[in-house]
């Protein structure tokens, strides 16, 4: 697969993962085609030039950067310079995409920068194709603060009896959850119609 379409599918997927998590995104840049992408970027897109910025649909202060890192492994330095554009903006959140794995030291210098910033490192290869939309990936929806208290009350139930989900798991990194945080999966189910179950992310 050539460069073009690595830089066009994962940017997509970038999108398509901010808009699932909530993000203001214009409705032409998911559905921008190859074409339209290779005339916006030119054919052989600079990483810089495809930067993400994008608001909260419900509070437009809350922001989150997708940066995509240059060829090669992404050291401290990388992390470094994205941390203090954070900064600039204002932004605590960002989401990395790059072609190699991290150094360990730069995977050292987000877990430091943490208390601040939150960046959540991908690889350009897990963005070529949107895993929610495999047909054996059931509909999961992240629960407000308000909907798994509510849940818990229902049910009587602590949140630690609940069943779990990794926070290293592919479907919880899309949408960007964290320890504490339950998701609903919802499942088609041939005699009920459909099959709730809901996770609690460790």
């Amino acid at each position: 697969m050539d460069a073009l379409t690595k830089a066009f599918r994962s940017r997509r997927t970038s999108l398509e993962m901010l808009n699932d998590r909530g993000y203001l995104i214009v409705q032409g840049e998911m559905t921008m085609t190859r074409e339209d992408f290779a005339e916006r970027f030119g054919p052989e897109p600079k990483k810089d030039d495809l930067t993400i910025l994008a608001p909260k649909q419900d509070d437009p202060t809350d922001q989150i950067f997708v940066f995509f890192a240059d060829s090669g492994k992404v050291g401290v330095n990388t992390i470094k310079t994205y941390s203090h554009r954070m900064r600039e903006e204002s932004v605590s959140r960002a989401i990395m995409v790059s072609e190699a794995s991290l150094t360990p030291f730069a995977r050292q210098c987000i877990l430091e920068l943490q208390e601040k910033f939150h960046i959540e490192p991908f690889l350009e290869q897990e963005l070529q194709i949107n895993i929610t939309k495999h047909v054996l990936v059931p509909k999961h929806e992240v629960l407000t603060r308000e909907q798994k208290a509510s849940l818990l009350t229902r049910y009587k139930v602590k949140d630690a009896q609940l069943p779990r989900i990794q926070l290293s798991d592919p479907v919880a990194r899309y949408y960007g959850m964290q320890r504490g945080q339950v998701v609903r999966i919802v499942r088609p189910s041939e005699t009920a119609g459909r099959y709730v179950t809901y996770r609690l992310c460790i």
